[in-house]
């Protein structure tokens, strides 16, 4: 499993740094966000350390997006959103507002989210 020694996801993926894992298996993880924009604010992160969006391949990645999709969907219904709507979303570099370089999926809702960008 590739990782960054001094990534804060890559310590949570490996149990060095604990936390509250809403949802675990062996491709991802999800959390809730430690600084909610939402009543539901949840992140799904690969346990593979992969820096940014930038990084993707279809090829290589589209069966690991298609699983955090389905991990997202899972979470939506677990938190009753699923019918009513939500929010996935990467952020990527700095002017996308990524701040932790550590490919990660926001999941947001529970309540009207206004258009974007």
């Amino acid at each position: 499993m590739e990782r960054e020694s001094d990534c804060l996801f890559c310590k949570m993926a490996h149990g060095e740094f604990a936390v509250d894992k809403l949802h675990q298996d062996a491709l991802v993880f999800a959390i809730a966000d430690i600084a909610p924009r939402a009543p539901v604010h949840v992140l799904i992160i690969p346990r593979n350390h992969i820096a940014s969006a930038r990084q993707l391949d279809a090829s290589e990645h589209g069966p690991l997006l298609g699983h955090m999709v389905s991990v997202a969907n899972k979470l939506a219904g677990d938190f009753d959103i699923d019918e009513r709507g939500y929010r996935l979303a990467f952020n990527v570099g700095e002017e996308g507002g990524q701040t932790i370089y550590h490919l990660h999926m926001h999941l947001l809702g529970g309540r009207p989210l206004a258009a974007e960008g």
